[in-house]
């Protein structure tokens, strides 16, 4: 298996020159070699992030409303590009009819609702935690603000595309949550093309990389995945292809056999999911190294734009 799909073409390599440069360039030749091996790998861990009902007191999910993201500051103290500024008119552009749901892991309100998030629901193959509070760097960055400043950037850049896009939950929009079997909900009743769920992780210091985690099959409860395992696959084949080019994060080298794919049948997300979705972490906050990456306000725009070239490549494939 490869990170390379059908519409995933890695960088081709320049042809050398003459003269003194020919040394500097050999010297180069084992570094491009070991990338090309994190593109060609594929295989098949983390905590779940799901959902149940929304109690009445609670706002509905949000949808793609260039307010809401317009009026949201990122983590540098910048204010993130409204999308009415860039994005194309209403229902133009390559993936016009295309629905994307993007999922940001966790919520920053989750601490103040700790009786909440943890009762538990039916994922299918057992019960879990509605949702949890997600991690942080050692500085106290917290994972809920990483994926939802993430969310913020790759909605504006689908949204060029053309796509109509829809988040599981924007700010203030619940107060928590959403459970993770609303978050797979919210997909599900979009009907959307693809679904991807935020994430990074919190392992021990000196683990670091990103990696996508895939439903593995699953039928069970009100949980059967068997007709998205391949198309999830994938989704989550390109988008980390895409991850990896754009990003230069390497692979994890803790979970995935450095392959940078982990198939899991555990996670409410995926298993109550009726469309292609995958789960993808960035990074491992608790890595000095990563941490220093997932912080940057420039680094978040480069995942994002890897993200996003993952989703146009399936989306468009033939």
């Amino acid at each position: 298996m490869s990170y390379v799909g059908p519409d995933f073409d890695p960088p081709q390599p320049r042809r050398p020159r003459r003269g003194p440069l020919t040394v500097a360039l050999a010297a180069l030749v084992p570094g491009a070699l070991l990338g090309w091996v994190v593109y060609e790998a594929v295989g098949g861990g983390g905590s779940d992030r799901a959902a149940s009902p929304a109690p009445a007191s609670r706002t509905a999910p949000a949808s793609s409303s260039p307010s809401a993201l317009s009026a949201s500051p990122t983590d540098d103290g910048k204010r993130s590009p409204s999308p009415s500024a860039t994005a194309p008119p209403t229902g133009s552009g390559p993936l016009k009819g295309k629905v994307v749901v993007i999922d940001p892991g966790h919520n920053p309100g989750n601490f103040q609702h700790a009786a909440e998030i943890n009762r538990k629901v039916d994922i299918g193959t057992n019960w879990k935690e509605c949702d949890t509070t997600g991690t942080s760097t050692n500085a106290g960055y917290t994972e809920a603000r990483f994926t939802l400043d993430l969310a913020h950037r790759l909605r504006a850049l689908l949204q060029r595309q053309g796509a109509t896009v829809k988040l599981t939950y924007d700010g203030d929009s619940p107060a928590w949550g959403p459970c993770v079997d609303e978050r797979a909900r919210t997909g599900n009743e979009a009907h959307a093309d693809a679904a991807i769920s935020l994430h990074a992780d919190g392992s021990a210091p000196g683990n670091r990389g990103f990696h996508v985690i895939l439903p593995g099959s699953v039928h069970s409860g009100a949980a059967d995945t068997r007709g998205i395992v391949g198309p999830s696959h994938d989704l989550g084949v390109r988008v980390a292809g895409h991850f990896v080019r754009e990003t230069g994060e390497p692979a994890s080298n803790y979970l995935g056999g450095g392959t940078g794919l982990v198939t899991r049948t555990d996670l409410g997300g995926l298993n109550l999911s009726t469309v292609p979705k995958v789960f993808i972490e960035c990074g491992n906050m608790r890595d000095s190294k990563d941490a220093a990456l997932l912080t940057s306000g420039a680094w978040r725009q480069k995942a994002a734009q890897g993200i996003s070239e993952g989703i146009v490549s399936f989306l468009r494939r033939s």
